[in-house]
């Protein structure tokens, strides 16, 4: 399975991705989809707050709270029933939407073409973000090694 298949193959594969996703390239790919807007009602509206985001020093450390970031939530119900959540950083509220709407799809007969015309882009273009940074942080890395000096 490639790492495209793996990042929208589950639930929360995909509502990562979608949680990721530059605002302005889901909107095009939403609309590019010509996925409409399908018929819903709000279980919760999009609404904005905070969540405390936590580290861990060295990944392996005693956890900390490291401080809070801006989110926006939001949970709707389709028209058959089926229900989509979201919660993405930042203040966009569309974003949102589209996330809880893609959500919901792909829980239905409309998967196939969500996740062609719209997750698939998304992840191929976040694995290219991805190993874009690999790359310059490759370009730096310096490796440090010792000589023998020849002397016992």
């Amino acid at each position: 399975m490639s790492g495209t298949d793996q990042a929208i193959g589950t639930r929360p594969g995909w509502m990562g991705l979608l949680a990721r996703a530059p605002v302005g390239e889901l909107a095009r790919l939403w609309d590019d989809a010509a996925l409409g807007d399908p018929a819903h009602d709000w279980l919760r509206p999009p609404e904005t707050g905070a969540a405390m985001v936590r580290g861990r020093a060295g990944a392996s450390g005693a956890p900390f709270n490291l401080g809070e970031m801006t989110v926006t939530r939001c949970a709707l119900r389709l028209a058959d029933g089926r229900e989509g959540h979201a919660h993405v950083q930042g203040r966009d509220k569309a974003h949102a939407r589209r996330a809880a709407l893609a959500d919901a799809l792909m829980q239905g007969p409309e998967a196939d073409a969500v996740r062609d015309r719209v997750l698939a882009p998304l992840a191929e273009a976040e694995a290219a973000r991805r190993a874009g940074r690999a790359r310059r942080a490759a370009a730096t890395k310096v490796d440090f090694f010792t000589m023998a000096r020849g002397e016992d």
